[in-house]
């Protein structure tokens, strides 16, 4: 069995190898290059070295993209994660219609960014009408949309995490804690916070990079107005590469620096949250 499995191993592994370096291995070590030239096409690319980087760095639309999107990304995270725990624990008491609620909770999830993105406009522009003014007006009801419709769409999908999570802790634990006196702040500290940190730590990886990566909802909801004050670091680099001529390399850099700093910040979460697994 194991001669015909090393037989056969380059047979059905090496379609996928050859398409995920053409997709995703060639195409990265290709734009780590072009992030230290300068380029129009791929005709009259440059050596610059690190210039494309220093530019980035003292670009003031990258650094507001920057804070902004962390703001964005620490508030979403806690949000997210605080509401979809809170209803993972109310939707597995056996309440009757629980699984009715998860599907609706649930629906959000499966409609397209762009789609949301005009959907909450709409919906925020015709409360906001009433003040007379707009989504795009002021950059802190850009912020606190691209909040709402974020929560509204990954809510459901932790929270489904979280049922998992939940349902596999064994009853008899649970029985027997209760039988030992804890009530339920103590249970839930104790016992069902430490053994759903494998669904915590998924969530919070999720959450993370998706908020961060947030990329068609911030387009249609505000596209960066009033003023690119409001635009996330994805939508920072789109502008970037394809509506300044001559910063193409700019925003390769602007790309890689993203990619970098979503790695290590995710690595660093992953890292964390998994010693807590252990311990629990």
């Amino acid at each position: 069995m194991e001669k015909s499995l090393n037989k056969y191993f380059l047979f059905f592994l090496g379609p996928t190898l050859v398409a995920f370096s053409i997709a995703f291995i060639v195409p990265f070590i290709m734009g780590v290059f072009l992030s230290f030239s300068h380029f129009t096409t791929m005709d009259d690319i440059r050596w610059v070295g690190f210039n494309n980087y220093v530019r980035a760095f003292s670009n003031p639309d990258f650094v507001n993209a920057l804070g902004f999107s962390a703001l964005f990304t620490v508030v979403s995270v806690v949000i997210i994660n605080v509401a979809a725990f809170a209803l993972a624990l109310l939707l597995t008491r056996g309440y009757q219609g629980t699984n009715a609620f998860r599907t609706m909770i649930f629906m959000p999830n499966l409609i397209g960014g762009i789609v949301l993105g005009y959907i909450w406009q709409f919906i925020i522009n015709g409360f906001l009408s009433v003040f007379g003014v707009t989504i795009t007006v002021d950059p802190k009801y850009g912020f606190w949309g691209l909040v709402l419709l974020s929560n509204w769409q990954f809510i459901g999908y932790m929270m489904i995490i979280f049922i998992a999570g939940i349902q596999n802790i064994p009853n008899d634990v649970l029985e027997a804690a209760k039988i030992d006196g804890a009530g339920k702040v103590m249970v839930l500290r104790k016992i069902i916070i430490p053994m759903v940190m494998p669904s915590i730590t998924i969530t919070l990886f999720m959450t993370i990079t998706n908020s961060f990566k947030m990329f068609d909802q911030n387009l249609a909801l505000t596209a960066g107005l009033p003023g690119k004050r409001t635009a996330m670091i994805a939508l920072d680099i789109f502008n970037t590469f394809y509506s300044r001529a001559g910063w193409e390399g700019v925003g390769q850099a602007k790309a890689l620096l993203f990619f970098l700093m979503v790695v290590v910040i995710a690595l660093v979460q992953l890292t964390i949250t998994r010693k807590k697994e252990v311990e629990g």
